[in-house]
């Protein structure tokens, strides 16, 4: 079985269909890609999956349990990370304290130890900070954990809500245009520490990109929508060469 499985997704916004018929398998480890025009339902399809819409019709599975009906935080523990096209970060706080404040989802010393200070609160809260430094390795920002996020580069704040979303230990990450905005090295950068999220995490990865050498470079399958619905699916070198792909979205450019 696949670790999530949507079925049959439709969406309406009142009268106008967002969504059509959208159907998606994602396998433990995989990177698989979504790429269309803007306004092609992409970020809808992730708002669907996380619980921020619920769909009009069909089904969200997630390792066997239909995930429709459930609220975003719910959807979270169960093991679904995002990151979001336009940064939902806290200014004012630092980078450690944005990995710190996603990984209490999961404390368990409760309100006892919060109010008293028992010794399993400063065991967890101690795990706690070691994750988040761990987590910030990963992403090459260790050395900013004190850093407030407003004082940060665009790349860097992009790095701090990718290591938030790993934080609640998810099973599948979706990442809503994770390069957007970034230069060139920037860019580099975020692909290598994606590439090492898949290796060493293990992670199902489900990312939106515009920038096609990214979606090449990276995903083993892309889906292609227009219009809410899928055009095409296949392998880089599939998409890269179908018609309907090209005309919609790439163009004579994206052949190359």
């Amino acid at each position: 079985m696949p670790l999530l499985q949507v079925k049959n997704m439709t969406h309406f916004f009142g009268g106008l269909r967002a969504v059509h018929n959208y159907n998606l398998a994602i396998e433990p480890g995989q990177v698989r890609g979504l790429i269309g025009p803007n306004g092609a339902g992409k970020t809808t399809i992730f708002n669907l999956i996380t619980g921020i819409y619920r769909p009009t019709e069909g089904e969200i599975i997630l390792d066997g349990k239909n995930l429709v009906g459930f609220q975003p935080y719910e959807i979270a523990a169960m093991g679904i990370g995002r990151t979001f096209q336009n940064l939902r970060l806290w200014r004012h706080l630092t980078v450690l304290e944005h990995v710190k404040l996603a990984r209490y989802s999961k404390i368990r010393y409760g309100l006892i130890g919060a109010l008293f200070g028992t010794a399993e609160r400063y065991r967890e809260e101690a795990e706690i900070e070691e994750r988040a430094y761990r987590l910030l390795e990963m992403m090459g920002i260790h050395h900013v954990a004190n850093q407030v996020v407003i004082n940060l580069p665009y790349g860097t704040q992009r790095k701090v809500e990718m290591a938030r979303a790993l934080a609640s230990e998810p099973k599948l990450l979706l990442l809503d245009e994770p390069t957007a905005g970034m230069n060139p090295e920037e860019l580099t950068e975020m692909v290598q520490v994606i590439r090492q999220i898949r290796d060493e995490l293990g992670l199902a990865i489900f990312l939106i990109e515009h920038r096609m050498k990214v979606v090449m470079d990276l995903c083993e399958t892309i889906q292609t929508l227009d219009f809410g619905e899928v055009i095409a699916e296949g392998t880089p070198e599939e998409i890269r060469s179908n018609p309907r792909v090209i005309d919609a979205y790439l163009g004579k450019e994206g052949v190359a």
